[in-house]
C-alpha cells in the first residue's frame, strides 16, 4: 500500500477522485499543473493547484479553458 503522505487526491474537473503518488521532490503548496483533455470536441485545459489540508495533499481545480471549435464552414 502506498504511503498516504506521498499521495495527492484531485478535486473537480476531469481528474476528480483520482489519487496519484507525489514525485520524489518535495511538494510545494501553490504549484499549478495543467491537464489537457483531447476528445472529439474542442480541447479542454484544466488547471489544478496543489494544497496541503488536514486530510493530506490535494489538487483543486483553479480554471478550465475551452479551445474554440473550428468554424466548420467550407
Amino acid at each position: 500500500m502506498p504511503d498516504e503522505t506521498r499521495c495527492v487526491r484531485f478535486f473537480g474537473g476531469p481528474l476528480d477522485g483520482r489519487v496519484q503518488e507525489l514525485g520524489d521532490a518535495e511538494p510545494v503548496p501553490g504549484t499549478v499543473i495543467r491537464h489537457i483533455h483531447l476528445h472529439g470536441g474542442p480541447k479542454i485545459e484544466t488547471r489544478y493547484e496543489l494544497g496541503l489540508t488536514e486530510h493530506g495533499w490535494e489538487y483543486r481545480v483553479t480554471a478550465t479553458q475551452h479551445e474554440p471549435e473550428p468554424d466548420g464552414t467550407r
